[in-house]
């Protein structure tokens, strides 16, 4: 019998026809997400599933899925995916660990720069009709002679940190490691409160970074500091951020991830902060990081690699955990 792959989103076309040379396909239509219990029932009797962000694999949704191999993520980010219970039943899980680094930090520079610079306002004035030529209005914050830091120094830190250098800001950044790369300093989380303009979060989630950024640090942060994140939502705590918006103590906040998408936690939100979206000083993108065509196609492929060298009976080349091979 032919291996069943489950695909919970819709793929590239070319990458529908790789899959399908490997076995049965069983592609979602999307783009709204398949839910718990469906999800449950897709997977019973399928080798392989290729899984998104808008995915929540635990116990209770492997729990009859007797056959499955392995759980190839079209991502970075895996905390959506429980990790030791797919360990714990002889599945794979795998990521897609780098072709996300450069769309990723790209779109950190521009919500910074689109943040700063009043871009949605701009933007509002001249389709309102209401622009006649220059005024002395919507001055911003540029990043030249700012002071920036990046909260978070991995692969998609040390990108947005590289694209800054030319931007001539003093770069700040925050991490555990020990080397910092050129042109940026290491420094501490309350030394980034105190002295940055700007600062961009760039983390992953995790139990230490849940709410890291909250209603302490935005209140010690510089007065009209900009925040941008585009790590994941629930780093930064919605409605601390909406309150210090109002106050008047953050400067503005740009955001391409929000904690309504954090399918692993159980209290998220159902939807983006109205007080967010309302406050005037905010800038949003849904979820566009990796949005790039060629990126995505990459991304995917990749995903069919690790699918591919299971069926294979072999590890995965970016498994993120260990089981038994299998013929």
């Amino acid at each position: 019998m032919r291996p069943r792959i489950l695909v919970t989103q819709p793929v590239h076309a070319d990458v529908a026809e790789r899959l399908a040379q490997l076995g049965s396909l069983d592609m979602h239509a999307g783009p709204e997400p398949l839910g718990r219990q469906a999800l449950a029932q897709r997977l019973v009797g399928a080798t392989a599933v290729i899984g998104f962000m808008t995915d929540r694999i635990d116990a209770a949704v492997l729990r009859e899925a007797r056959e499955l191999r392995v759980v190839a993520c079209a991502l970075k980010g895996f905390d959506n995916y429980d990790v030791e219970a797919c360990t714990r039943a002889g599945v794979w899980v795998s990521i897609v660990p780098d072709l996300l680094t450069a769309p990723t930090a790209e779109l950190a520079v521009g919500l910074a720069i689109g943040l700063g610079r009043h871009l949605r306002h701009g933007d509002t004035l001249v389709r309102e009709g209401r622009f006649r030529g220059w005024r002395p209005v919507l001055y911003g914050h540029g990043l030249s002679g700012s002071t920036v830091a990046v909260l978070g120094m991995g692969c998609v830190g040390r990108a947005i940190a590289e694209r800054l250098r030319g931007f001539g800001c003093r770069l700040l950044g925050v991490d555990r490691i020990s080397a910092m790369p050129a042109g940026v300093e290491g420094a501490t989380l309350d030394t980034a409160l105190d002295q940055a303009d700007l600062l961009i979060l760039a983390l992953p989630l995790t139990d230490s970074t849940l709410h890291l950024i909250g209603e302490h640090e935005i209140a010690r942060a510089r007065r009209g500091a900009l925040w941008v994140n585009v790590g994941r939502g629930s780093v930064v705590d919605e409605a601390a951020m909406a309150r210090h918006l109002a106050k008047g103590q953050a400067g503005g906040y740009a955001a391409d991830v929000f904690e309504c998408e954090d399918w692993g936690l159980p209290a998220r939100p159902a939807e983006v902060s109205v007080a967010l979206r309302a406050h005037d000083r905010t800038l949003f993108t849904p979820h566009l990081g990796s949005a790039v065509t060629d990126v995505r196609r990459a991304i995917e492929h990749r995903a069919v690699d690790n699918v591919e060298a299971v069926l294979k009976g072999l590890a995965p080349g970016d498994a993120i955990n260990r089981v038994g091979l299998r013929a």
